[in-house]
């Protein structure tokens, strides 16, 4: 695979990972949980159930594109500098390990609410307050991911912008929601924070997307890089 079709795969990859974040969390989860009220979000699970498992198809989905997508950027941008790309990747990988995990507990209110004869222990409300803590340790387990994508957009940043087969504009902009991200190191803050983090995310997300998609990478820059690279890795 040419270096221009790993960065459009790349685009492809990234694109599919937002479109799913957004219309699962957005247009699904989000409608379905009420904060602060288990009574309403058990009503709702209840009346909704296919909207759950959807909802979770459609999250797994995300979590594939994403690390899928994490693995070709490892490949593009192993040029710049191998050490950090690599490491770049792991970071990605352990967010989207974390994630993808994280989703189980999204799911897990359909056990807890679906009347099971083992559950008769427990009456309506202890098992309304369980599927909505359930939830809340899915919204939890979703910030920690984000810390680590924090940690693999900013190296992946820092390579884009050495790259020279690719526009500095773009890792500035990965450098910025790098940083973004990393305020749920401290829950309060992100969550304070989230809208203008997730706003600034999707600007930066839709023009390294389009990019990609359009242009691409400069293929005898990257290949002048990757030359470069290969002699700097035989000589030591």
């Amino acid at each position: 695979m040419s270096p221009k079709a790993k960065a459009r795969l790349s685009g492809a990859l990234y694109l599919a990972t937002i479109v799913g974040g957004i219309v699962a969390q957005a247009f699904i989860g989000d409608r379905l949980v009420v904060t602060g009220d288990a009574a309403a979000t058990a009503r709702n699970i209840l009346a909704n159930p296919m909207l759950i498992r959807v909802a979770y198809a459609i999250f797994m989905i995300e979590m594939a594109c994403q690390t899928a997508m994490t693995a070709v950027m490892y490949d593009l941008l192993m040029p710049v500098d191998r050490s950090l790309a690599r490491t770049a990747a792991v970071f990605g990988y352990v967010g989207c390990g974390i994630k993808a995990m994280a989703r189980l507990f999204f799911y897990a209110p359909l056990f807890v609410l679906g009347g099971a004869s083992y559950l008769s222990a427990f009456d309506a409300r202890q098992l309304e307050a369980l599927a909505y803590l359930l939830i809340r340790i899915n919204a939890q387990g979703t910030q920690i991911a984000l810390v680590f994508f924090g940690v693999s957009t900013l190296l992946t940043g820092y390579l884009m912008f050495r790259a020279t087969f690719l526009p500095r504009v773009l890792g500035v902009l990965s450098l910025i929601g790098g940083a973004a991200w990393l305020a749920f190191i401290y829950p309060p803050l992100g969550n304070t924070l989230f809208l203008p983090i997730v706003l600034f995310a999707l600007i930066g997300c839709a023009v390294t997307i389009g990019w990609l998609l359009v242009r691409g990478v400069d293929e005898k820059r990257w290949y002048e890089m990757a030359a470069t690279s290969s002699a700097s890795i035989g000589a030591n």
